[in-house]
C-alpha cells in the first residue's frame, strides 16, 4: 500500500514552464506531481489558449476543464516576454532553474532571447526542453503540431478501423499524451546524467516521433516486409492473426484477443474452425476465422459470453463505455481519480498521476493556478522590491 506522505521524489528541482496546449503542460505536470517546483510563465491577461478553450465546451464556473486537466501543482507568473524587462526577469529565473520547457513555434524562443545556446551560457547546468510538432529543422516546422494532424501524417489514422471504412483516428489525443510522457522521461534521464557530469543539455521532443513510437510494433513489421492489410471483418488489426478483433454480441460488443485457436475451437465447437485451429495462431486464415466467429458471437449477450469463454482460456473482454468502466470494480480498485475543491470551478474530479511509489503518493499540492496568481510571490523570491513590482504592473511587464 503506498504511503500517504506527499510524493517528493523531485523536491528541490525547479522547472520553468513556457508551455501551452497539451503536450508541454501535461509533460510538466508529470514532473510536478513527482514533487518538482514548477513556475508556469504566461502572458498577462489570462489569454493562454488552454484557459480560453475546452473540449466539450466544458467550463466549470468559467474555468476551462482543459486547463484543469494538465496544470496542477504549479505556480503562475505573468510576464510580457516581448519587453526587455520581461526578458530580464525570465533570465533571472533561468539562472536559478534546473529545467526549462518550452513549446513555442520554432524560432520564437530565439527572438525572445530564450534559445538554448544563450541560456546555457547563463546556466550551464540547465536542462532545456524544446517541444514541437515536426522538429526544428523539418520542412513542416512552421505548421501547427496538433494531435489529429500528426495522427494523419504519421500513418496512425490509416491503420485503425475496418477496411471498408474511412481512416479512423483515436478518440483521445494519444500523441500529445505519449509525447508528454516522453518529455518527462527525457528530463529524468538528463537530471541523472547531470549528477555525473555537472552539465545540462538540450532535449528535443517531437510529436511526429511520438506518433511513430506509438506504432513501434506495427512499423517494425512494415519496415521489414510484413503484409499490411486492413480487414472488412471484425478484425481490429492489420498484423494479428484471427480472431483478434471487436465482435458484436446479442446486446453490445466484446473483444477477442490473441487466444490460442485450439482453446477458441474447444469453446465454440465450430466444425469449420477445426482444420484452421490445428495451429496455435493462424495469420494466413485470419479473415476466414473472423467470418466464422462473427455470427456465433451474436447469439449470446456479452455477459454470457464472458462467463462462458474466460474460464475456457479464451482471451475476451467487454467493450465498456466510460459510464460502464467507472462503475466497474476494476476501475474502483485502481483508484484512478482525485476530487478537489477549486475556489472558482467548484468540485472537480481529476485523473491521478499514473504511478505509485513506496516513498509517497502523488496528489494535488497546488490547484491549477489562476493567471498570474503567484506573480508577486515569485518576483519577491527573486529579490524584486515592492516598488519594482508595482512599476512592472504599471508598465504591463507582468
Amino acid at each position: 500500500m503506498p504511503s500517504s506522505a506527499p510524493l517528493s521524489l523531485l523536491q528541490g528541482v525547479r522547472i520553468l514552464s513556457f508551455t501551452q496546449f497539451l503536450l508541454g503542460p501535461a509533460g510538466v505536470q508529470y514532473l510536478a506531481d513527482m514533487g518538482a517546483e514548477v513556475i508556469k510563465i504566461e502572458a498577462p491577461g489570462g489569454k493562454l489558449y488552454e484557459r480560453t478553450w475546452s473540449g466539450c465546451d466544458l467550463f466549470l464556473n468559467g474555468v476551462s476543464a482543459f486547463f484543469l486537466c494538465a496544470n496542477r501543482n504549479q505556480r503562475s507568473l505573468t510576464l510580457d516576454l516581448k519587453q526587455p524587462e520581461g526578458q530580464a526577469i525570465a533570465k533571472r529565473l533561468v539562472a536559478e532553474a534546473d529545467i526549462l520547457v518550452q513549446n513555442f513555434r520554432p524560432g520564437v524562443a530565439s527572438r525572445l532571447g530564450l534559445d538554448y545556446e544563450e541560456l546555457a551560457v547563463l546556466n550551464p547546468r540547465l536542462i532545456y526542453v524544446s517541444a514541437s510538432g515536426y522538429g526544428e529543422t523539418s520542412p513542416f516546422r512552421d505548421r501547427p503540431g496538433q494531435d489529429l494532424l500528426i495522427q494523419a501524417m504519421s500513418g496512425l489514422a490509416s491503420i485503425s478501423g475496418r477496411g471498408d471504412a474511412p481512416p479512423t483516428p483515436t478518440g483521445s489525443p494519444i500523441v500529445d499524451q505519449h509525447g508528454a510522457a516522453l518529455l518527462a522521461m527525457g528530463v529524468l534521464a538528463a537530471l541523472f546524467d547531470r549528477t555525473r557530469t555537472g552539465r545540462g543539455q538540450k532535449i528535443e521532443v517531437v510529436m511526429l516521433r511520438a506518433a511513430l513510437d506509438l506504432q513501434l510494433e506495427v512499423l517494425t513489421y512494415y519496415l521489414n516486409g510484413g503484409q499490411m492489410r486492413k480487414s472488412a471483418t471484425s478484425l481490429a488489426s492489420m498484423v494479428h492473426p484471427g480472431p483478434y478483433g471487436v465482435y458484436q454480441t446479442k446486446d453490445s460488443y466484446l473483444v477477442l484477443s490473441s487466444s490460442p485457436l485450439p482453446a477458441l475451437q474447444a469453446a465454440l465447437q465450430l466444425p469449420e474452425l477445426a482444420p484452421i485451429a490445428k495451429e496455435q495462431y493462424n495469420f494466413q486464415h485470419r479473415e476466414q476465422i473472423a467470418r466464422l466467429v462473427e455470427p456465433v458471437i451474436r447469439t449470446r449477450t456479452t455477459a454470457e459470453w464472458l462467463e462462458y469463454l474466460v474460464p475456457r482460456g479464451v482471451w475476451a473482454a467487454p467493450v465498456l463505455t466510460y459510464d460502464e468502466f467507472f462503475a466497474h470494480p476494476v476501475a474502483q480498485s485502481a483508484d484512478v481519480t482525485e476530487e478537489v475543491e477549486h475556489p472558482v470551478a467548484g468540485h472537480v474530479r481529476l485523473l491521478r498521476f499514473p504511478l505509485e511509489f513506496s516513498s509517497g503518493r502523488a496528489g494535488v499540492r497546488r490547484l491549477p493556478p489562476a493567471s498570474g496568481e503567484h506573480t508577486d510571490e515569485i518576483l519577491q523570491e527573486l529579490g524584486y522590491t515592492q516598488e519594482e513590482r508595482t512599476r512592472f504592473r504599471h508598465a504591463k511587464v507582468v
